[in-house]
């Protein structure tokens, strides 16, 4: 099982990262690729497949050479002194992503089961706590299983809609609308999630050669977007009431509630989801911990394994704090702008140059240095 870990693994763990909340639950898709007609989210979506994958290509042959697998120790090889940067983007990032898996985890578990939000919640926190407690390894097999639990829950979901609304999803596509915007919203996509990879090259330890870091890169835009453009043809065959102004609902639990005789599915669907919202967290709050964990190693000492779930529920409280004063659809709507831009100016364009230069280079240069 090499060949998973060292080409395919590194895909499902960015992919789970980045299905939480608002991806999983078609707000985030919604907001950067529906706006744009049925062609035009499509070339949205390409952009940023494209740009994932040239840019986790990059970081992973950077973080290769230089040894260096959290994000901190990465940041700093890429920005120098303007490490702290990015930390301060990331803290803000991570608050804000886990406010919306907060919130869309109990919307989910009330609009789908009845159940209290609440209970959702708490939920989630105990399930991060216990994942973030036993580390990399217990990690990244969770994330392996469950990405292949998701892509089979996608694939059904669509063919559901398929054979359901198949007529109106081939009308909206026919008609090929393209409306103007899409290359730069796929941009934004992309500098927006493309925040958490530094987080996530843990799994860059498990590859040795220029050829698994760079392939690993390139098929992991791909990985992390098929979902999102299975979810998109489910979406376009309600395209009118999902772009309605008096439109309330996410996504999801509108088109759950007109899946006819879906029955176990409507149910199957949600629980997928969470898992999902787990997963994102998870991811958030482990790069967290391994970035403290490496500080604890440049002093001689090790991380106390208890402290790794106290800063989960911390960071947690807050965020779900925040997610109840905010609601989800309004911190996608005013979290992501702002940061975004942020990230394309500290991590996009040094990765496209600084990042190009340290991956391109002669290795034998690194190894002088060491």
């Amino acid at each position: 099982m090499q060949w998973f870990r060292k080409y395919l693994l590194p895909g499902f763990v960015i992919q789970s990262a980045t299905i939480g909340g608002a991806y999983g639950t078609g707000a985030e898709l919604k907001e950067f690729f529906l706006p744009f007609g049925t062609m035009g989210g499509l070339l949205g979506m390409v952009v940023s497949m494209t740009l994932f994958s040239v840019l986790i290509a990059i970081a992973f042959e950077v973080s290769r050479r230089a040894k260096v697998y959290d994000y901190l120790s990465f940041s700093k090889e890429l920005l120098g002194k303007g490490a702290f940067i990015y930390e301060i983007l990331y803290l803000a990032t991570m608050i804000l992503i886990i406010s919306v898996v907060g919130a869309a985890a109990g919307q989910i578990c009330q609009d789908a089961f009845g159940i209290p939000a609440y209970i959702g919640t708490i939920g989630i926190m105990i399930a991060i706590g216990y994942l973030v407690f036993y580390g990399t390894a217990t990690i990244e097999k969770f994330f392996a299983v469950w990405s292949l639990v998701l892509y089979g829950a996608y694939m059904i979901f669509l063919a559901w809609n398929l054979l359901q609304n198949g007529d109106q999803i081939g009308a909206a596509f026919a008609d090929a609308s393209v409306n103007d915007g899409w290359a730069l919203s796929g941009l934004k996509y992309t500098g927006y999630n493309i925040a958490m990879l530094p987080v996530l090259l843990f799994t860059v330890r498990h590859m040795t050669s220029r050829k698994e870091s760079i392939t690993a890169g390139l098929m992991a835009g791909p990985i992390i977007m098929v979902p999102a453009v299975l979810f998109f043809f489910a979406m376009i065959g309600h395209y009118d009431t999902l772009m309605a102004p008096d439109m309330s609902e996410v996504p999801v639990t509108y088109l759950l509630s007109q899946l006819e005789g879906a029955g176990f599915f409507t149910i199957l669907f949600p629980i997928v989801l969470f898992g999902t919202f787990i997963e994102t967290g998870t991811a958030m709050i482990h790069g967290l911990n391994e970035r403290i964990a490496h500080r604890y190693e440049e002093r001689g000492q090790e991380m106390p394994q208890k402290l790794r779930p106290i800063i989960a529920v911390g960071v947690l409280f807050t965020a779900i704090v925040m997610a109840d004063a905010l609601g989800l659809v309004g911190l996608i709507a005013d979290g992501y702008g702002t940061i975004t831009y942020g990230f394309i100016v500290f991590l996009v364009i040094p990765l496209l140059t600084i990042g190009v230069y340290k991956a391109t280079r002669k290795e034998t240069e690194i190894d002088l240095s060491v």
